[in-house]
């Protein structure tokens, strides 16, 4: 009797062990797959995150690239200085991209006399005309601003330049009817104005906020 009760407390107890084993190892087999889970999320979202920075850190670089033509050298026809944009770090340049045929670009010139009348002699301002007619020359628009007495800088641009410039701001850069006039602050960064001619007053108005402001 003794013997029969050893045995099937023995059978119980192996039992018990068993199924608590059993419990252990299931529970384990269900605690895996979510770390694993867990890992391949970890390893879905780095190469995302990767993505995400290298995406970003190429358009801040670009910002804070200058345009092709700053640097491009060019000739002031009056004097026969060699001359870049990049010269005038630190000043308020004005420019107006035309052609000696256009009666709207002379008129306009005339406004930017009057501006420079308002202003005064300044350090920090500059006048650039800038000749985007491939087919004039340096000699000619040397006696055309001589004729018409403005006597700030003019230069003739290249193919490169006028390309440049109507990539950065648009064709409409290249048709000087329109008279195309931008202002680059003290910063290097460019601002086109309203197409059409703009009077002295207005030319103020535009640009007396970039000279005001401290580089």
């Amino acid at each position: 009797m003794k013997t029969k009760q050893f045995l099937l407390y023995t059978l119980i107890i192996m039992a018990l062990l068993i199924t608590a084993c059993g419990g252990s190892i299931s529970a384990t087999e269900e605690a895996m797959p979510h770390a694993d889970a867990t890992e391949v999320m970890m390893d879905e979202e780095t190469p995302a995150a990767d993505a995400a920075m290298s995406k970003e850190t190429p358009a801040a670089d670009t910002m804070m690239e200058s345009p092709a033509w700053y640097s491009a050298p060019l000739t002031d026809v009056r004097t026969g200085q060699i001359f870049t944009i990049n010269d005038f770090k630190g000043k308020v340049v004005l420019v107006e991209t035309l052609a000696m045929w256009c009666p709207n670009c002379k008129k306009q010139q005339g406004q930017v006399q009057a501006l420079h009348e308002l202003l005064g002699e300044r350090d920090d301002f500059i006048s650039l005309g800038l000749d985007i007619d491939l087919n004039e020359n340096s000699a000619d628009l040397k006696s055309y601003v001589e004729s018409n007495g403005f006597d700030w800088l003019y230069t003739v641009a290249t193919t490169e330049i006028a390309q440049d410039i109507s990539k950065h701001y648009g064709d409409q850069f290249l048709n000087p009817p329109s008279t195309p006039m931008l202002i680059i602050d003290r910063h290097g960064e460019a601002h086109p104005l309203p197409f059409g001619i703009k009077s002295a007053d207005e030319l103020l108005k535009f640009i007396q906020p970039f000279l005001d402001e401290a580089i």
